[in-house]
């Protein structure tokens, strides 16, 4: 019997087993994930097939990216189906075409700036893109900023700082733009979404959150967000329940619409997530889980030894 999430005019089915991987070929962690016009869908992993393409029913169809990408973090695909890879390892954004051509490096491969010096980049996160085409990064793990740059990769400008200030941030860990221009940060251990003009200025932040992790704008008329947020990270309040590992639905004020799992905490059984890292949504409404799953293992269970292989990618079918 398949497991249902949600309620109401928020259900989905859990697929399980969807991705039809070739034979001795694993994700690892998969960081992100997206989809093109075609729904195709692009894993970006940290597997030995960094990026592994797939068609909506989970048919394989290629790979590429070996030898190149270090560390897979974030994974955006633009309205003609490039794709702005992000890698957190390499300290580096990748323009690249459906079929993996580099088009343009922003960054210094394996040269990360300065920690916290605010210059691009030590360990970007993710990356998303104006209506305009100028191209957002978020640099959330060696520091506490936001930059943007223009199509041809020309810095034009940065703010944050690490804090918990309106504005700072305490590790900027995804970042996601709506039709209008206006630009949402998940300030991931600050337990809040960040929304700002297309220039840095702070207008709004979403609370009620648990670490988002994961960020994803339904584009439409009235923009809703999928957030995958983080459960628990301390000993102390590991199996508190209602913290995650869950996806929430928010619309374009933050308000909540619908949460799914992450009552009982982290789990492998389907419907259940140990870390929802990258979000995407087809043009059927499904939604597609990548999770960290191998990293976060040894937080969410100390006390249990990992299996060999841990699954770290679900497919969600709207009902």
């Amino acid at each position: 019997m398949s497991v249902i999430l949600g309620s109401g005019e928020h259900r989905y089915r859990v697929v399980e087993n969807w991705a039809k991987l070739p034979e001795g070929w694993t994700f690892k962690d998969v960081a992100a994930v997206g989809v093109d016009s075609k729904d195709r869908v692009y894993v970006f992993n940290r597997g030995e097939h960094p990026m592994m393409v797939f068609d909506r029913e989970g048919n394989f169809l290629r790979s590429w990216g070996e030898g190149i990408f270090k560390r897979a973090h974030g994974l955006d695909i633009d309205a003609n189906d490039t794709l702005y890879c992000t890698d957190d390892g390499d300290h580096t954004v990748r323009r690249c075409t459906s079929e993996g051509k580099i088009e343009l490096t922003i960054g210094v491969p394996g040269k990360p700036a300065p920690f916290m010096s605010g210059e691009p980049f030590h360990r970007c996160t993710h990356t998303a893109l104006s209506p305009k085409g100028e191209i957002y990064v978020s640099d959330g793990y060696g520091n506490a900023r936001v930059h943007k740059f223009d199509p041809a990769g020309r810095l034009l400008l940065s703010w944050g700082e690490s804090g918990t200030e309106p504005g700072q941030f305490n590790i900027a860990h995804n970042i996601a733009t709506d039709g209008e221009g206006w630009v949402y940060v998940a300030d991931r251990e600050n337990h809040r979404v960040q929304v700002f003009d297309g220039n840095g200025r702070y207008e709004a932040q979403w609370n009620n959150l648990h670490r988002p992790c994961g960020l994803y704008c339904c584009r439409a008329k009235s923009p809703t967000f999928l957030i995958g947020e983080l459960g628990p990270g301390m000993p102390v309040n590991l199996r508190a329940p209602n913290l995650g590992p869950r996806l929430s639905i928010v619309d374009a004020k933050g308000k909540l619409i619908a949460r799914l799992g992450g009552k009982e905490g982290p789990g492998l059984e389907p419907g259940k997530f140990i870390a929802p890292h990258g979000l995407a949504r087809d043009s059927r409404g499904d939604i597609y889980v990548g999770e960290v799953s191998y990293t976060n293992w040894k937080t969410s269970f100390p006390d249990k030894p990992m299996p060999s292989l841990i699954r770290s990618l679900q497919k969600l079918e709207k009902v």
